[in-house]
């Protein structure tokens, strides 16, 4: 059954139509949510992501909390900058 929308929060399973669990939301930002992916399913790495070409996108994390941004390969155990915990840090793709 499709959670509903309303109560889409961090840790929310989410299903495709067909029932298949697809991930858990690990994120949120202006354009909805992002689903962490299971195992079995390929997922793009930061090289696929980062070409430093202007205009494309570059895997970076970003913190929940205060927004402060870093190196996904340099991923804190906590906010740098407010100290939020490591659950309040989601994946992000900056411009």
């Amino acid at each position: 059954m499709a959670p509903d929308p309303t109560d889409v929060t961090f840790g929310t399973e989410i299903y495709d139509e067909a029932g298949t669990r697809l991930g858990t939301v690990r994120g949120f930002d202006e354009h909805g949510f992002y689903v962490s992916t299971d195992g079995g399913i390929a997922a793009l790495s930061s090289e696929h992501l980062a070409s430093g070409v202007a205009g494309e996108a570059e895997l970076m994390w970003r913190c929940w909390s205060c927004g402060e941004m870093g190196d996904i390969e340099k991923l804190p155990d906590e906010c740098p900058a407010c100290g939020a915990p490591k659950e309040d840090i989601y994946y992000w793709q900056e411009d």
